[in-house]
Order: C-alpha cells, then structure tokens, then sequence
C-alpha cells in the first residue's frame, strides 16, 4: 500500500472539515438525556477540534482523527445516560483587556466514555463544556488513551 503523500492527507483533511461543518450547521444542538437539556455545537468546540488551546493548530493526524470521530460523538452524546468525568475550575476567558488582565470564569467540563464502531470497535472520550452559566457545549472528543494499539473485548467478557 502507497504511503499517503503530505498533498494528499492535506486534501483529506479539507474534505473532512467541509463536512464536520456540514454536521455542525444541520446539528446546532443535539438533545442529551444525561442532563435533559440541548448541548449547542458552535465555533468555539469546532475549533478546539482543529486548535489546541493555546490556538496553534493539531497536526493533520490529530485533526483528522478528531474530525473523523464527531459523527460518533453525536451518537454518544445523544445516548449517554451516566457520567464518567467531571472537572470544575476558574479559567482565562476571552481576550485581555487592555491592561492585559483576562476575565476568569468558572469552567465546566463533563466526560462520558463510550465504546464505538462496527467492525473495529475503540473506546472514545465525548467532551462537553459549560462557561459561567452558559450553555452546555460540545468540546471535543477524543480516543480513550491509546487508538491504535487499544483491545477491546467483545466476546466473554461475563467470565471475567
């Protein structure tokens, strides 16, 4: 098999962020039974798919793999019932003002984990986010620690 050229992967990569904003844009909220309330999808959570958060940009790999996991993220947003992380904490919000000091506010970050896919399963990490009393957002997702080399068992699991 032919190694992916730098062109070719960056081609991808504009064909998945056309349609991850497709996604977005028919999708500006999805209902979750977890807190029986619409998370909003916005610019800020898409960008942080394709930004850290010091606003450099991911790799072409971390961008395409986070891009091609928003599908399921949905999925799991809009099926997840039980939580399984959660992180309070005061943040720099917004730009500085002009005595260069940011505003802080309280941030909110919700973590619920879910085996995903059909023929290869992974396990993946859907992110939601709250700033101040804001709305819930989704943040990001991610594959639960590592993507390629990860087992997961499908088959007696009940004899464990």
């Amino acid at each position: 098999m032919d190694k992916e050229t730098d062109e070719q992967k960056s081609e991808r990569l504009k064909i998945k962020i056309e349609k991850t904003k497709e996604i977005y844009s028919k999708n500006s909220e999805i209902w979750c039974p977890y807190f029986s309330a619409n998370i909003t999808l916005n610019s800020d959570g898409f960008n942080h798919l394709i930004n850290k958060p010091n606003r450099l940009p991911r790799t072409v790999d971390e961008q395409l793999l986070k891009l091609s996991l928003v599908k399921k993220a949905l999925e799991v947003i809009h099926k997840s019932g039980t939580l399984q992380e959660y992180r309070d904490r005061m943040e720099k919000t917004g730009k500085p003002a002009r005595d260069g000091f940011y505003k802080t506010s309280r941030v909110q970050y919700w973590g619920f984990h879910a085996i995903v896919g059909e023929q290869k399963k992974i396990k993946i990490v859907v992110v939601l986010r709250k700033i101040g009393d804001g709305k819930l957002t989704f943040w990001s997702v991610l594959p639960h620690k590592k993507f390629n080399n990860q087992k997961l068992y499908t088959d007696g699991i009940e004899e464990e």
